[in-house]
């Protein structure tokens, strides 16, 4: 029997003793519970001389465990004591308990800090509560001036600082822009407190003083004119541009540009060849099946091996049975007169894989290397190849390709984007040239028959099952040409039909083996295809839609998600910023009637970033989805198309759709990074339903940035990175910025065109080409450039070959004129295009950072009107 005695019992603890009545000088061992379940155990050895004298043996008998902050939350919860082996009698001021019945809840605390004046604006921030219930933003502040009261403000900004410092609300920080009345030449004292409690916040008083009206009025004017100098020296530099004539050449002219290109790569390569950018001497195994090719493409094939710069080569040609005769006695004159060359001969006919496998088992090298009977290599490939896989430490890497006719020309680049696994499940974009380290094939395995005809797309896509993303590298440099031939599937993917069944199977496959229930189709009847998410999972999803007036155009985007949305689980967020109109008024009691949507008002100047922060900052739906008041839904899977993109991958964080103007052609699909010095739309002004540049318009892929105009993110990585940057970036780029922090969280952004609607672009707000609104974008412009500058000149996704100044996905850099396209030893995508030519710039010409001016801070009220949505309203009725 255990004779257990409490003491004490507060918030702060419990105290008392215990002991074995059969065994009194052994310590007891005890497990506390509350409401059931275990939150301690612990050994009653603590010091008790007062239990002592009163007969116990033991002198260590006490205990003293903390009350876990859970159970302070002002609720009545049960506490009581067991051990496994024993019974235990528990007693209290001289009473028997079976258990304990306590409610306790830890006194309310205020942290706050006033951090001073900025810009003429005074900031600081205020949390309260206490360790159990969490510390919350959003207070009430009273300030003074002089003693006398002024105003009352709410502390409800985005401070991610106190956020992450505290692990409390970020949305805890205020700013206060004094009236005029009170900005005076001679020192101020500004004194918060938080209210009801009249608590002065930390390093309050602020005593500060301000510039007198004619000084401010001076600068202020002096600012306008540096402002109105950098947009003019903008306008003037893309009008010089569009003046001057544009050498350079285009996808249309690639076979020009491509004789222009090749010599510019080899004299890059040999002034750089004692760098020291290949570790050791690695032997690269190159395999190539051979069937029956055509005996003068087989031959330049081979010498195209032969002519490679790195030496240290064996090519392996696997003979699958070919029926031409002289064809092996070629092979064996080429083995007699190169030793690294190594002939294998099949017995029988067994198809691509099984004679790959064959070349494979038979590889030494410490990378192997895939390569087609009739195709061609750069004489530079695997120097640069290695070069590439020492510098990125990669396991895996592939380079563009392009091909190349009987006569002789070069045609269709494929200009590819950096690993993209999206993307591959929607087409082999990899394809050529492809090596392996040789520690990671054994891991993979060779080729697999099944899957003859896409044969290499399964092998990538078991690659991607065994090789993390970070071991898998792009090389941008087109080191292999693949030959087209009447019956290649480079001439005609039509000669190749059971290539398309065979790709099917192989995405199929590589889903089922990842547990991702889905169903693959083929497009067009192509070699490329469509992937169908069958999750059947509704997680919580908040779409927040700000306007202003407008009302026809909002009251059709909510009716066409009312029409349109099967999806079960969302509600919708209506954010009126400060319309005026007798229409919107109407509007919102029209809307007071519906369930599942709600209206926010938010009365204070036009902010994007801002009053979408403020609409997220109490959701708890799993999902927020941003959209705009002039982007009208028309499919009835849309919201289950963005969520399933997310649940498919959840380093998924982001996904958006594509977009269409009112024409039909495209207005949005995908960001890319650099265009017009910050970021462009892709594939703009092609029909919808056409490809673009490589067919990428058809696939999801992974993408840099997608615009907010139809956006879904993880509210915990929304939160994680702060929201949309409402100081900075109030109209402009806060979607390409968000974008950006989330990727740099370590999460990914997917673009999608399976959901499609049309999209009014800046109905409601108007364009930026304004004179009115041309300086905030300019400023908003030179942000993005200082904050993101060298990943703005490297998008992943978005091939450096293209220029970022004309065309996108069409005109190409001009080889040769840029040499900081090819640095010696770092890595080259991060410093390819400058935003200006710095070598014809002085110090004193040179872009410098706008200056910033102040900005007076309105104080805002927001109310919002709350009604249960339908998920709710549903669960209240069972």
């Amino acid at each position: 029997m255990i004779i257990c005695q409490i003491d004490e019992f507060s918030v702060n603890g419990i105290r008392g003793w215990a002991t074995d009545t059969e065994n009194p000088s052994q310590p007891v061992f005890l497990h506390a519970l509350a409401d059931g379940q275990e939150f301690l155990q612990f050994h009653c050895t603590d010091l008790r001389e007062d239990v002592h004298a009163s007969g116990i043996p033991s002198l260590n008998t006490g205990f003293q465990i903390p009350m876990p902050h859970s159970l302070l939350d002002g609720k009545t919860h049960t506490i009581t004591f067991k051990n496994r082996l024993q019974q235990i009698e528990i007693y209290s001021q001289g009473q028997g308990l079976e258990h304990i019945s306590f409610s306790g809840r830890l006194p309310v605390e205020t942290h706050s800090f006033v951090d001073g004046l900025k810009q003429g604006v005074l900031n600081g921030w205020v949390v309260r509560g206490n360790a159990a219930e969490g510390w919350k933003g959003g207070q009430q502040i009273l300030v003074t001036c002089n003693g006398q009261k002024i105003a009352q403000i709410e502390a409800n900004r985005y401070r991610g600082d106190v956020g992450k410092a505290l692990s409390c609300d970020p949305y805890c920080g205020f700013q206060f822009s004094p009236p005029d009345l009170y900005r005076k030449p001679y020192e101020q004292e500004f004194r918060f407190y938080v209210l009801p409690d009249m608590l002065e916040v930390a390093n309050s008083p602020c005593l500060t003083s301000f510039v007198t009206d004619a000084n401010e009025s001076l600068i202020i004017d002096v600012i306008d004119q540096i402002d109105a100098l950098h947009v003019e020296l903008t306008r003037l530099r893309r009008k010089v541009r569009e003046i001057l004539p544009q050498p350079g050449f285009t996808i249309a002219d690639y076979h020009s540009w491509a004789t222009a290109y090749f010599p510019v790569l080899r004299k890059y390569v040999d002034r750089t060849r004692n760098d020291d950018l290949i570790l050791g001497n690695p032997l690269v195994s190159i395999v190539c099946p051979v069937w029956n090719p055509d005996l003068t493409d087989f031959t330049a094939a081979i010498e195209s091996v032969r002519a490679q710069t790195w030496q240290n080569w064996e090519l392996i040609l696997v003979d699958d049975c070919s029926k031409n005769a002289e064809l092996r006695a070629v092979i064996e004159d080429f083995a007699k007169a190169d030793s690294r060359i190594k002939p294998l001969f099949q017995k029988q006919n067994g198809g691509i894989s099984i004679a790959t496998n064959a070349g494979l088992e038979a590889a030494q090298g410490e990378w192997v290397a895939f390569f087609d009977h009739d195709d061609l290599l750069a004489d530079v490939a695997v120097e640069y190849m290695l070069r590439e896989a020492t510098r990125s430490r990669a396991d895996l890497i592939y380079s563009d390709e392009d091909k190349i006719d009987a006569s002789g020309y070069y045609r269709e680049p494929a200009f590819k984007t950096d690993w993209n696994y999206r993307l591959l499940l929607g087409v082999n974009y990899v394809c050529h040239f492809v090596m392996i380290r040789h520690s990671a094939l054994q891991k993979v395995g060779g080729l697999n028959k099944e899957y003859d005809g896409a044969q290499d797309h399964d092998f990538l896509l078991r690659a991607s099952e065994h090789i993390p993303s970070e071991k898998i590298h792009h090389v941008p440099e087109i080191l292999y040409h693949w030959r087209i031939t009447a019956n290649s599937t480079a001439s005609d993917i039509g000669n190749k039909r059971y290539a398309i069944d065979a790709g099917i199977k192989a995405v199929n496959d590589h889903l089922e083996r990842r547990n991702l229930p889905a169903n693959v189709d083929s497009q067009m009847g192509m070699t490329l295809y469509t992937v169908n998410w069958q999750f059947n999972q509704f997680p919580s999803v908040t779409i927040i839609i700000p306007y202003k007036d407008e009302i026809p155009t909002t009251a059709r985007c909510l009716d066409a998600i009312q029409k349109y949305t099967r999806y079960p689980n969302y509600k919708v967020i209506l954010v009126n910023n400060w319309s005026i109109t007798e229409e919107a008024e109407a509007f919102a009691q029209k809307v007071d009637d519906i369930p599942n949507v709600e209206i926010l008002t938010v009365k204070e100047p036009f902010n994007y970033s801002r009053i979408n922060n403020l609409a997220a900052k109490d959701e708890t739906s799993d999902f927020l989805l941003f959209l705009n008041n002039d982007v009208f839904v028309e499919q009835e899977n849309w919201l289950e198309i963005l969520v399933n993109e997310a649940l498919a991958d959840p380093q998924v964080a982001i996904v958006g759709g594509k977009f269409v103007y009112p024409n039909q052609t495209v207005q949005h699909a995908g960001v890319l990074l650099g265009i017009g010095d910050v970021a462009g739309h892709a594939h703009v002004g092609i029909p919808r339903n056409e490809g673009g540049y490589a067919g990428r318009a058809y696939f999801p892929q992974e993408i840099s940035a997608v615009t907010a105009a139809g956006m879904l993110i993880r509210r915990p990585a929304f939160e994680l990175v702060g929201g949309f940057d409402e100081e900075h970036l109030k109209v402009a780029f806060n979607d390409i910025d968000l974008c950006l922090k989330v990727r740099d969280a370590g999460y990914k952004v997917i673009w999608t065109p399976d959901f499609c609607a049309e999209h009014h672009e800046s109905l409601s707000r108007g364009s930026d080409d304004r004179p009115s609104t041309e300086r905030r974008f300019f400023h908003e412009t030179q942000f993005m450039i200082e904050k993101w500058g060298n990943t703005l000149r490297a998008d992943p996704f978005y091939n450096p070959h293209f220029t970022l100044d004309r065309q996108v996905f069409f005109d190409l850099t001009i080889p040769g004129v840029d040499e900081t396209r090819y640095p010696p030893l770092e890595s080259a995508r991060k410093k390819i295009r400058p935003l200006w030519d710095t070598s014809t710039l002085t110090a004193e010409s040179k872009p410098s950072p706008a200056t910033k001016k102040p900005v007076t801070k309105k104080i805002q009220t927001k109310t919002r009107i709350k009604k249960p949505s339908a998920t709710t309203a549903a669960k209240a009725a069972e």
